[in-house]
């Protein structure tokens, strides 16, 4: 796995950068502002951004929206993105989402999350946590014109529900609700591998990179009201 670290704060990137390699994760570049994460990935076409929101020039999001925009097979084209900051404000969440990101983590994450964390996205099976979801949806799902194009740089035809099976809009409405593989898995009395296959294949059929998209375009088409998820499981 290969990893680009952008952060104005050259102790915050060494200290990532020891992290990340002493658990054996390739860190192939780094970047003090969002205009050199955009050049750092567009040279090292890595797997996993960590992207820090404020950053001199150009800030995370405006970078994390550059990188993403890149059409299949340009650089930008795989690189899943985490954003990094000490606020934990809805409106970067959001804004992170929108642009795209496939995760939201504060700064002051352990060692052992922070390694989970880049596994995780890099499987294509990253999500906030849920209560991060379910907090952001329920403030802004409600509002006229606020959710973001959850199939961002993806056909208009891959946000058509009808493409997926009964138990794959199960699954979409769980996956929107916060839970987890292993919690979708429990609900429904399925294994987590037939719970994968299922996010699997239907992120697929409705062309989105992962599964925040997901949530988002669960929201965003009203399979899931924005407060479906209230009494949801709490986060890990």
């Amino acid at each position: 796995m290969r990893v680009v670290i952008a952060d104005d704060q050259a102790l915050v990137r060494g200290g990532f950068r020891l992290i990340l390699r002493e658990a054996g994760i390739d860190v192939v570049a780094e970047a003090a502002d969002g205009a050199e994460a955009v050049a750092a990935v567009a040279e090292h076409r890595p797997d996993v951004a960590l992207m820090d929101i404020r950053m001199p020039e150009v800030d995370g999001i405006e970078a994390t929206r550059r990188i993403l925009a890149d059409g299949p097979g340009e650089p930008g084209d795989g690189v899943r993105i985490i954003i990094l900051t000490t606020f934990d404000l809805d409106e970067y969440v959001y804004e992170a989402l929108a642009a795209g990101a496939s995760g939201f983590l504060l700064k002051d994450i352990s060692p052992e999350q922070l390694v989970a964390s880049v596994q995780l996205v890099r499987a294509g099976d990253a999500l906030l946590a849920p209560s991060i979801t379910r907090r952001l949806v329920h403030r802004y799902a409600a509002r006229p014109g606020t959710v973001p194009t959850a199939a961002r740089g993806a056909p208009a035809g891959g946000r058509d529900l009808s493409v997926l099976t009964p138990r794959e809009l199960e699954v979409l409405g769980l996956v929107a609700r916060g839970l987890s593989n292993a919690e979708i898995a429990a609900s429904l009395t399925l294994s987590e591998a037939t719970v994968k296959t299922h996010v699997a294949r239907l992120l697929t059929k409705l062309e989105l990179r992962d599964r925040v998209q997901a949530v988002v375009l669960a929201y965003e088409t009203g399979l899931v009201q924005p407060d479906a998820g209230a009494s949801g499981p709490s986060a890990p």
